[in-house]
């Protein structure tokens, strides 16, 4: 088995590789405006248990997966955060989207 690495934007997917023995290598959020995350995974024949996910054919401990997924999450939002902190945080209609005042 060689070890290779895969990119997902699926948080599920992602959470599937870690419990079948991947590692995460790094989080990059593609899109700033949109926060659109990736995750790099890397590990042991990560192509073959992706054809697996994709098939539906991958058997996954549900507790583990939900662990996976708890701590990609946990990750994701600290990235996110550490993202936040360069922005303009006085930008209130990014934050406030769709909420206009009228004069």
């Amino acid at each position: 088995m060689k070890q290779n690495s895969l990119e997902t934007t699926d948080i599920f997917r992602g959470a599937f590789f870690l419990c079948m023995g991947g590692d995460l290598c790094r989080i990059r959020i593609k899109d700033n405006r949109r926060q659109i995350a990736s995750f790099m995974i890397r590990g042991k024949d990560l192509h073959r248990l992706d054809r697996e996910y994709r098939s539906g054919k991958a058997l996954v401990n549900p507790l583990q997966l939900r662990e996976s997924l708890n701590h990609l999450r946990d990750i994701l939002f600290d990235t996110l955060r550490e993202n936040k902190k360069g922005e303009n945080n006085d930008d209130r209609e990014r934050e406030n989207r769709g909420v206009k005042k009228e004069h």
